[in-house]
């Protein structure tokens, strides 16, 4: 599996990568500038993102910022939708309003922070990402 993290806050980075690397490559972005630049790369490099962690609050672009961009470039590139990455919103934001946003723009799932590795292991199982 190939996945995608964008987290601005140190420690949560390194327990994500942690965690999320005994599942395939990992590749890290500090923002969602950063996080779409890597998204676009994959795509034209025929090895799209499995996964996609995105945090909500981050600077420079915002998670849902960064959202809209990976959903823009998977049409642009004409991705089917049962091809398109799995996206997992990581984020401390855990009200109604942004929860209601991030499916509005797209997410796969909502996980809310503190991460609980149990319940993501889940979603990933749950959406045929692992066994």
């Amino acid at each position: 599996m190939k996945i995608l993290l964008a987290e601005d806050d140190f420690v949560t980075r390194k327990f994500m990568v942690g965690f999320l690397s005994k599942y395939g490559e990992c590749d890290v972005t500090v923002d969602g500038m950063e996080a779409v630049d890597a998204f676009m790369m994959a795509l034209e490099d025929g090895e799209p993102y499995d996964l996609v962690c995105l945090d909500i609050m981050m600077p420079v672009m915002d998670g849902y910022q960064a959202l809209m961009g990976i959903r823009n470039l998977e049409k642009q590139s004409g991705v089917a939708e049962d091809e398109k990455a799995k996206v997992i919103m990581t984020t401390a934001l855990n009200d109604e309003k942004n929860v209601k946003m991030a499916f509005e723009l797209g997410c796969t799932i909502y996980s809310g922070k503190p991460i609980d590795k149990e319940r993501f292991e889940q979603a990933m199982k749950k959406l045929g990402l692992i066994q």
